[in-house]
């Protein structure tokens, strides 16, 4: 399983790449992705870093897993690939988005028009057994994932991050607020959506703090 991360992402993380822990987590996956069918696709592991650089990232949001059902994940937390029914959680977010600034819902759930302009769709866990959610949860991920948002808080500035649920917003302890908008609201999934993320207008606040700092708005 020969996996490439995108080059300004692997100059940051070359250290974490280093560490014991990667090198126990990289034997883990490759064996699982030989023997079980794994999601997302082994090229697509690091599809929210390819395709969004490290000094290109204007907004972060966190997710936990990737969806374990068949032909969803592609590496981009909360999206799916074109074509593919919209997880309730995704329409939640597309309904919010209608609500705060009046976007109707668009033809596909796959997030890449975001990360293309600077968002940043991180799961924790970067890789996940089919049909068994949390599969891969606690195999060194967390620890990867948690050193990558430090490594954004640290060395970039103006950043907009977005933290939904309270795993999440655990996560994301480590963000220094002085220097980035860090919004936070109930996760977007049907259990608690109505009890605070539809409202939250936190696109709206993003682009006006992105704005406010003369960085190019998203077109959400």
């Amino acid at each position: 399983m020969e996996v490439k991360i995108e080059p300004s992402w692997h100059e940051v993380l070359k250290d974490e790449f280093e560490k014991p822990y990667f090198s126990l987590l990289t034997s883990f996956v490759r064996r699982e992705y030989q023997t079980q069918t794994i999601y997302p696709p082994a090229k697509l592991i690091f599809n929210a870093f390819n395709i969004c650089p490290f000094d290109k990232v204007k907004v972060v949001i966190i997710g936990q897993d990737p969806y374990h059902g068949y032909g969803q994940a592609h590496g981009l937390c909360f999206s799916v690939n074109d074509g593919v029914q919209f997880p309730p959680s995704l329409i939640n977010i597309f309904k919010e988005i209608e609500r705060d600034l009046g976007i109707p819902f668009p033809a596909s759930g796959n997030l890449e028009r975001w990360a293309k302009q600077g968002v940043f769709l991180l799961n924790a866990t970067l890789t996940v057994r089919a049909g068994m959610a949390g599969s891969h949860q606690n195999k060194g991920w967390e620890e990867f994932t948690d050193s990558v948002i430090k490594e954004l808080s640290d060395k970039r500035e103006h950043l907009v991050f977005m933290l939904w649920g309270s795993y999440a917003q655990k996560k994301g302890s480590v963000i220094d607020t002085k220097k980035h908008l860090v919004l936070k609201a109930v996760h977007p999934s049907p259990l608690s959506a109505y009890r605070g993320f539809i409202g939250c207008g936190h696109f709206r606040q993003a682009n006006d703090y992105l704005r406010q700092k003369g960085i190019e708005e998203i077109k959400w």
